[in-house]
C-alpha cells in the first residue's frame, strides 16, 4: 500500500527483458514493494546505488511503457508508523490516460486528462485519483475526461513541470470509491428493483451496502 505522496525521482538505468534497473538510494530489500510511476513492482535486486524491479507482461501491457526512461517518480511501501498524508494507493494501474490540455492558471496549471469511459465512472469532483504516482485531487469531471489544478509545489517536486499534451499517464482510481460503485452496481443488477428506488437509495440498501463492504 502506498499514498501517493511521492518524495522521491529515480533514474532509469536500463529496461531489458522485463527487468527494471534504477539508480536511486532507497535500497529496498529483496521483495520490498516499490511503486514506480504508479505501478507496484518488488524488488529483485538491490544495492547502495541501485536496485532492480521485474515487470510481468501484464503490468507491462497496463502501464504507459515508453514513460520507463530518464527520470521516474519512486515511492516505498507504506509503514504502520506512516501517515496517510495523500490517499490510500495499491500502485494498481486501471488505464491509461492521455493528457490532452494544460492551461495555466495564476500561478497554477488545469491538467485536463483523457480516459476511457469505463474510468470515467470512478471519478468524482473533489474525488481523490494517482496519476503517475501522484496522489491528486480531481477538480471537475467531463464525460471522458477529468481535470486537476497542480499547484506549484506539485509543480515544482514532481514530474509534471515536465509533462506535455499527448502524454500518456497510469491512472488508478480510488479504491474506495472503485469498490463501492462495483458493489453498488451488483446490488442493483442482482435485485428487482424499480421506478424510484432506482434513483434513490434507501437506509437500509446504504447499510447493507457499506457493512459489505
Amino acid at each position: 500500500m502506498f499514498s501517493g505522496l511521492v518524495r522521491e525521482f529515480a533514474y532509469i538505468k536500463s529496461y531489458t527483458n522485463q527487468i527494471l534497473c534504477l539508480e536511486s538510494n532507497l535500497n529496498p530489500n529483496l521483495g520490498d514493494s516499490i511503486c514506480v510511476n504508479g505501478a507496484c513492482l518488488s524488488a529483485i535486486e538491490s544495492a547502495k546505488k541501485y536496485f532492480c524491479v521485474e515487470l510481468s507482461d501484464t503490468t507491462a501491457q497496463s502501464i504507459a511503457i515508453e514513460n520507463l526512461k530518464g527520470f521516474v517518480h519512486i515511492e516505498p511501501a507504506l509503514k504502520m508508523k506512516d501517515g496517510l498524508h495523500g490517499h490510500i494507493v495499491q500502485g494498481h494501474i486501471d488505464c491509461i490516460g492521455r493528457i490532452i490540455d494544460i492551461k495555466s492558471y495564476g500561478n497554477q496549471y488545469i491538467f485536463c486528462i483523457e480516459v476511457d469511459e469505463k474510468t470515467i465512472d470512478f471519478m468524482i469532483p473533489k474525488g481523490s485519483v494517482c496519476v503517475d504516482g501522484i496522489s491528486l485531487t480531481i477538480n471537475n469531471v467531463n464525460s471522458n475526461s477529468f481535470e486537476l489544478i497542480i499547484i506549484p509545489h506539485t509543480m515544482q517536486n514532481t514530474l509534471f513541470n515536465s509533462y506535455k499534451i499527448g502524454r500518456r499517464v497510469n491512472i488508478e482510481t480510488d479504491i474506495i470509491v472503485r469498490s463501492i460503485s462495483i458493489m453498488l452496481n451488483k446490488y442493483l443488477n442482482s435485485h428487482d428493483i424499480v421506478n424510484i428506488k432506482q434513483k434513490y437509495l434507501t437506509q437500509e440498501i446504504c447499510d447493507s451496502i457499506t457493512l459489505g463492504y
